[in-house]
């Protein structure tokens, strides 16, 4: 086994985080990569990961030369240049704007549940804001309505950025929302995401109990 070249500063429940872990997995390189668990909130920075990354983002990716990327999509396009597999992001043509839209609408869903989840587990209840609260869950709603109608071949064709960003958002509603029941309501996009779960990448990186 390789002595790892990079740093990874991840928070384990986090479901950007996870997408970097699953496409680490999928593509060989897990030794590449040291992962360092990393505590952060909106009202809790952690000054290690500030450096270089001023913003505190997570998960970010320390390189082999020092410099620090962040945000998990610019994580995910570094990584998938950096192995001698099919890329899991289109390099061109319609096929990459396709998957990466797809991609950036699962973490919209993903935004939109962190916020809600921010909001409840962070605000006193006497200072939750109901109203946006209800525009947070209408967005999550949306988004999974239009993965059920219109996308369920093309997530069933490659696991790649697109589904890979679908299940990890999936997987964080089950997490944080159980009470959500979106199976009920999207049944294809419920056995699309049974089927991939079953993979090794899902199943290792499972958020904690």
């Amino acid at each position: 086994m390789s002595v790892p070249s990079m740093t990874l500063f991840y928070n384990p429940a986090s479901p950007f985080a996870r997408k970097v872990l699953i496409l680490l997995h999928e593509t060989g390189q897990l030794d590449r990569v040291a992962l360092l668990p990393t505590q952060v909130s909106p009202v809790s920075p952690d000054a290690a990961l500030n450096q270089d990354n001023p913003a505190g983002k997570l998960p970010a990716l320390r390189l082999a030369d020092g410099n620090v990327i962040h945000d998990s999509r610019v994580i995910l396009e570094y990584l998938d240049t950096q192995h001698v597999g099919n890329p899991l992001i289109p390099r061109e043509g319609s096929a990459r704007w396709r998957r990466l839209t797809l991609a950036s609408l699962a973490d919209a869903l993903l935004d939109a549940a962190l916020l809600i989840r921010y909001e409840t587990a962070l605000r006193p209840p006497e200072k939750h804001w109901d109203l946006w609260l209800d525009n947070q869950a209408e967005k999550i709603q949306r988004s999974l309505a239009y993965f059920e109608q219109n996308a369920i071949a093309e997530l069933s064709s490659h696991f790649d950025i697109a589904a890979i960003s679908v299940a990890a958002a999936l997987g964080y509603l089950d997490f944080r929302q159980p009470d959500l029941d979106w199976r009920n309501s999207c049944p294809h996009l419920a056995n699309w995401f049974a089927e991939v779960s079953q993979r090794p990448s899902m199943q290792s990186t499972r958020p904690p109990a």
